[in-house]
């Protein structure tokens, strides 16, 4: 057991526990913020092999994690979120080193001009500060978001849910030993040490100055409370209400490739597709074979009446469907009229998270790529592709959905802000 939860458990106040961890994330922040190229890169280099080291430790908590999800009723979406294996845990140290074979964002020139007055200036990237991670259940997010934050100079707060405390903790408990072996604070990473929920309220209202911005993964509750009462910038997505359109001129072999992936790779994740528009010019070719597919596959399918009557074990979809973030094996299916009516529906119904389009058009492809407004848009391609990892970040910590500073797969770049330097021969201004 750490100190700070001993002290917890003797009484400590929550509140001074939390203004403790902010005061020791901005002393490492600082130096982070000088730390060179080479030094985070060794740093997460020995995180990676700590994490490596710590297989047999990290897969124990994560079983116990597990099992308590399991006799809480948790779905087997959300169990398969949760859990660990010895593969994802070799995935988890090899993304953190591939975070550090990244260019290092910090001390980039964004970009340089020279004044009439021979005043020289440039915009350089700089570190945002300390970063707070609120996440629920998959456990890599300790890893991903650490790694990440690092990499920019940042410090990081995580707090996890309580469903993967026991899995978040090894986790980070190897990842301090990587960076305290390579010479960096063990605080540059530091992951709440209570379940308590009060704790997340601290972090929102920003530990007395000490929080730059906060981050928040997790489920629509979570983001929803996040938003609502943040005192602090947020980095964040509501929902991930993606959609599959299959247009008109779509080849079906293709269009059953991506729909299948795109929902039951991995249905879990923001990215999975929740919505399949069909377009109603290839109807009578392309959706039987999609709609059947599915449904054989495990997948419920949700329909109109046009789909409905492809197959009697479709369901009627409601209103509520085509906003719906299932997360699971089911899927909403609709019939729509052509390009504009699918970009329609996806603006109506949409949460701007990823959307992509199955066509050999190309003219159609671009005007999707113009006219949807979401952080993410593919052509003949998985929505499962709206990852940091796929867009070769490195990792990710979230996908963004807003329109100030990040959007989209928020990786190193998107965690650094910037400052004006000026340099001058003495000038003064008249």
């Amino acid at each position: 057991m750490s100190e700070a939860l001993r002290v917890i458990e003797g009484g400590r106040e929550i509140a001074e526990l939390m203004r403790d961890i902010g005061r020791r994330a901005r002393r490492a922040a600082r130096r982070l913020a000088l730390a060179s190229a080479a030094e985070k890169n060794a740093a997460l280099a020995a995180m990676a092999a700590e994490v490596r080291a710590a297989t047999p430790a990290i897969l124990a908590a994560n079983a116990e994690d597990v099992a308590e999800a399991r006799a809480a009723g948790q779905t087997a979406a959300y169990l398969d979120r949760l859990a660990l294996d010895p593969g994802r845990v070799a995935g988890i140290a090899t993304a953190i080193e591939s975070v550090a074979a990244l260019p290092d964002p910090v001390g980039r020139v964004l970009a340089s001009f020279k004044r009439p007055n021979g005043l020289v200036i440039e915009r350089v990237a700089t570190p945002l500060g300390v970063i707070g991670v609120i996440f629920e259940s998959r456990p890599n997010v300790t890893a991903d978001a650490g790694a990440l934050c690092l990499k920019a100079g940042n410090a990081a707060i995580l707090r996890t849910g309580s469903d993967s405390f026991r899995s978040a903790s090894a986790l980070r408990e190897a990842m301090a030993k990587g960076l305290a072996s390579a010479g960096l604070p063990a605080d540059a990473i530091q992951l709440v040490p209570t379940r308590d929920r009060a704790a997340v309220g601290h972090m929102l209202a920003g530990l007395d100055g000490a929080i730059d911005v906060i981050v928040p993964r997790g489920g629509k509750s979570l983001v929803a409370r996040v938003q609502s009462e943040a005192r602090v910038p947020v980095f964040a997505h509501l929902e991930g209400v993606c959609h599959v359109y299959v247009h008109a001129a779509a080849d079906l072999a293709m269009a059953k490739a991506i729909v299948l992936n795109a929902k039951l790779r991995r249905t879990g994740i923001c990215g999975a597709a929740e919505t399949l528009l069909v377009d109603r010019a290839c109807a009578a070719t392309h959706l039987a074979p999609l709609v059947t597919m599915l449904l054989d596959a495990g997948c419920a399918v949700r329909g109109d009446e046009t789909v409905q009557a492809v197959d009697p074990r479709v369901e009627p979809a409601s209103e509520e469907d085509w906003r719906t973030e299932y997360l699971d094996a089911i899927i909403a299916a609709r019939v729509v009229d052509g390009l504009d009516a699918a970009i329609e529906h996806i603006e109506t119904y949409g949460s701007h998270h990823t959307e992509a389009i199955v066509t050999d058009d190309a003219a159609a492809a671009v005007r999707f790529f113009d006219e949807v407004d979401s952080a993410i848009v593919l052509h003949n391609a998985s929505t499962q592709f709206a990852d940091g990892g796929e867009f070769g970040f490195g990792a990710e910590i979230g996908i963004a959905t807003g329109r100030m500073h990040a959007r989209g797969p928020v990786g190193v770049e998107q965690l650094t802000s910037f400052k004006y330097r000026v340099r001058g021969s003495g000038q003064t201004r008249p």
